[in-house]
């Protein structure tokens, strides 16, 4: 898989996957995408201080970077699988720390991405990072979540990533009024979460995208 690092319309970077024609981010705006959609949407509309948050999809770590940088105040056990992890020298260039002006937080970047697989790593004392390398599909979840964050590579180039049986597994690991946030505003993927009891709002998407999928477990 050839990767090629890019800036997208926002001044931050993200990554292309040449062959697929994909990207790991919105090319309209890395940071104002994941900000938009996991944070804005899902991170701050949850409103308990202790959550357990599950991200379908590593990859670069602007997720997790972003949710710990907004939730000092919160106890935060993080948990992001990824069957493909990116290497090393690819993160170094996508320069996040520098975009979000966080240079005092360079370290817990770092952390984040040299920290050990499928072991706890205790970023802070109010934030746990659990990283999981295995495929969604093979994993057996023994943890209940606030929050999931479905970050997927789209169904155009991932469909397998985006079926009833994908969602069925999360959704019964989803805590009561737990919320699921995705970028993706596929009508499929609506009546497969409505199908499995969630309640599904289409709210205003990231720059680029009229919609996003914010659902709730009732």
């Amino acid at each position: 898989m050839k990767l090629k690092v890019i800036a997208t319309a926002d001044g931050s970077k993200t990554l292309k996957i040449t062959s697929w024609n994909e990207h790991y981010h919105s090319t309209h705006g890395a940071v104002a995408e994941a900000k938009h959609v996991y944070i804005k949407n899902g991170l701050k509309f949850s409103h308990s201080k202790h959550l357990s948050i599950f991200e379908m999809g590593f990859g670069t770590g602007l997720n997790a970077f972003l949710t710990y940088l907004n939730a000092k105040e919160n106890h935060i056990d993080y948990y992001s699988i990824d069957k493909k992890p990116l290497p090393i020298e690819l993160i170094d260039q996508l320069d996040y720390v520098e975009q979000l002006n966080v240079k005092a937080e360079e370290n817990i970047f770092k952390q984040m991405h040299h920290s050990k697989w499928n072991n706890r790593c205790k970023l802070s004392s109010n934030f746990n990072l659990y990283k999981i390398h295995d495929s969604i599909q093979n994993h057996i979840f023994v943890t209940h979540f606030d929050l999931v964050y479905y970050d997927a590579f789209g169904p155009r180039v991932q469909s397998e990533l985006w079926q009833k049986e994908i969602f069925e597994k999360l959704v019964k690991h989803i805590k009561k009024e737990g919320v699921l946030v995705t970028y993706c505003a596929k009508g499929e993927v609506k009546r497969i979460l409505k199908a499995l009891g969630m309640k599904v709002e289409s709210l205003a998407g990231p720059p680029g995208k009229r919609e996003m999928i914010r659902a709730i477990r009732l």
